[in-house]
């Protein structure tokens, strides 16, 4: 029904109408943000949770001087779907498929950590083959996802060419995923106690032929994008994250080591053969959204050369430990033996049965520290299992970095956190 006005303090009551349930909801979260007249005074905006540069169902409430951002509210839990509940209903092999939609750019990396994270809770260590297979996928995963941030970072600040080309190199490393595991999207590669199969000789074929063409590829983008003016611009000097406030916040991977902070868990916390490569930890001291993109470009120069130490040094041998008590065996051997038959049946039914206590487990994601937490009861259910999602723990300099700010530079801001919300509302 339209609604008519005969004078102008009338529109002024009918606005502040409108406006007092918004403004309630803020002021109650941070009472910084009460303000006596949202018309005659600042403005206070949502960006998102519809907005198509807060990647994703993230909702951030602005209160804006002009165009200048004065106070900034994110709300992480726009997007709760309880994954870490679910967890607590279902033995640990059936809870690998949901780390795939966690960080969903990179699902064969969080298969790696849930993987690990369960082997270790059970007391078990994957074969030598299985722990170099889950390094080669993990540091393609990180290459993936940092094209994509890369993308969609010139994207958010108006370069959209990028993130097509971006795509194209992405789409050549599904078609590897695809003959690595069967899928390209949704992986659930890795098993507890291993792989889910070995990677053949074809495969690692591909990889090396992918591995040639990709220097070139990455240059010839870099020539397009860092000598731009307008693109430099619009990501040097915003978005400051100092390195003392970066580590109180408890920020990790790329976003940190723009801040200058060479922490790496795969240097730091060695885990499958991280300690048998060789690799430097990248670092850029600006602080900005121009250090935080770097040290994405420079990471993924850093994975080529671990993909291709991988590829030469992978020794044969088994994928997939044997131990009936803990680990599902072979679907050929269940079809054809009594013993292994049993061994499915009781694990599928109750699951693998580990000591009572806890364990938190880590990796070095490609957005940062992806850890688990699992409490067990002796039950082959998690009784707790918490996850440290990179994106949520990110997210919390977001504030930081934005007040002061521009509104417009607000989408740069949020791309050089590279957040997925999948992962940060579980």
């Amino acid at each position: 029904m339209q609604k008519s006005f005969k004078q102008r303090s009338d529109v002024e009551k009918f606005l502040r109408n409108r406006h007092s349930k918004i403004i309630k909801e803020i002021t109650d979260k941070d009472t910084s943000l009460l303000i006596e007249d949202p018309l005659e005074n600042d403005m206070i905006l949502n960006m998102g949770p519809q907005h198509p540069a807060t990647h994703g169902v993230l909702r951030v409430v602005l209160r804006l001087d002009g165009e200048t951002i004065i106070k900034c509210v994110p709300e992480l839990g726009y997007l709760h779907r309880g994954y870490e509940k679910i967890a607590e209903n279902m033995t640990f092999h059936e809870f690998i498929p949901h780390t795939d939609r966690l960080d969903y750019l990179a699902p064969l990396s969080n298969n790696v950590a849930i993987a690990l994270a369960f082997d270790n809770t059970l007391g078990i260590e994957s074969p030598p083959r299985a722990q170099w297979i889950r390094t080669l996928v993990a540091e393609l995963a990180r290459i993936s996802s940092h094209l994509m941030a890369m993308g969609s970072t010139c994207m958010d600040v108006g370069a959209l060419t990028m993130l097509l080309w971006t795509f194209t190199e992405r789409e050549k490393l599904y078609d590897i995923f695809e003959l690595i595991c069967g899928a390209r999207f949704t992986t659930s590669y890795s098993r507890i106690g291993g792989v889910a199969q070995d990677i053949d000789q074809n495969t690692i074929d591909k990889i090396k032929d992918w591995a040639a063409q990709f220097p070139k590829e990455l240059k010839y983008f870099e020539g397009l994008i860092h000598r731009n003016r307008i693109f430099v611009d619009r990501v040097a000097g915003i978005g400051i994250m100092p390195p003392d406030k970066a580590l109180q916040l408890g920020l990790t991977g790329p976003t940190l080591r723009g801040s200058g902070v060479p922490r790496d868990l795969r240097r730091d916390a060695p885990y499958l053969v991280y300690d048998k490569l060789d690799f430097d930890i990248i670092t850029f001291d600006g602080c900005d959204v121009w250090s935080r993109y770097m040290v994405r470009i420079q990471e993924m120069k850093e994975s080529l050369k671990m993909v291709n130490q991988i590829i030469e040094q992978m020794p044969k041998g088994e994928v997939h430990l044997k131990s009936p008590l803990k680990v599902l065996p072979r679907k050929k051997d269940v079809y054809t033996k009594m013993e292994e038959m049993i061994n499915d049946f009781m694990l599928i039914n109750f699951g693998a049965l580990p000591e009572k206590g806890e364990c938190y487990t880590a990796i070095e994601g490609p957005k940062g520290e992806l850890g688990f937490f699992i409490v067990t009861d002796g039950t082959g259910y998690p009784w707790k299992l918490k996850i440290r999602s990179t994106s949520s723990a990110n997210l919390q300099g977001i504030q930081y970095m934005a007040e002061g700010s521009m509104v417009a530079d607000m989408v740069a801001i949020i791309g050089s956190i590279d957040p997925i919300m999948g992962e940060a509302d579980k």
